[in-house]
């Protein structure tokens, strides 16, 4: 009997599961820190990038600091929350560079985007550590 009941209750969890998957962070997301606005955009190619005051950081071809470089992502998908991995790669020299992201989707237009700038996968949401982002289109 405790099997059986111990059957129909994990059955009756996983069918609740939201399945998460990168598809949900295509388009571009819009977000405010401390006053001054700025972009994030997933393509459904794999490039990301960052918009700050009209100047792009990332996407498929974008040149910072006299090297040319390229942003991709990639998305662990089912993990809750959603794990991003950002992947900057400078074309001359062939170096990678990976920030380590989790997002979560508050609805279908709004996401909390965390990032840790310490070579480590943020294990929760802080103030310090992330935004609200609005989808654009």
């Amino acid at each position: 009997m405790n099997k059986l009941l111990l059957t129909i209750i994990g059955l009756f969890i996983f069918s609740f599961h939201n399945t998460l998957d990168k598809s949900q962070l295509y388009g571009k997301w819009k977000g405010e820190d401390r006053g001054d606005i700025g972009y994030i955009n997933f393509d459904t190619d794999g490039y990301a990038h960052f918009e700050i005051g009209g100047q792009i950081f990332g996407g498929k071809e974008f040149e910072y600091d006299g090297k040319k470089g390229t942003m991709t992502y990639e998305v662990h998908e089912n993990t809750m929350p959603l794990q991003v991995d950002l992947i900057l790669t400078i074309l001359d020299t062939g170096e990678v560079n990976t920030l380590f992201c989790i997002a979560e989707f508050l609805d279908e237009n709004t996401m909390k985007f965390a990032i840790n700038f310490e070579n480590q996968r943020p294990t929760a949401f802080t103030e310090e550590n992330s935004l609200l982002f609005t989808k654009q289109d």
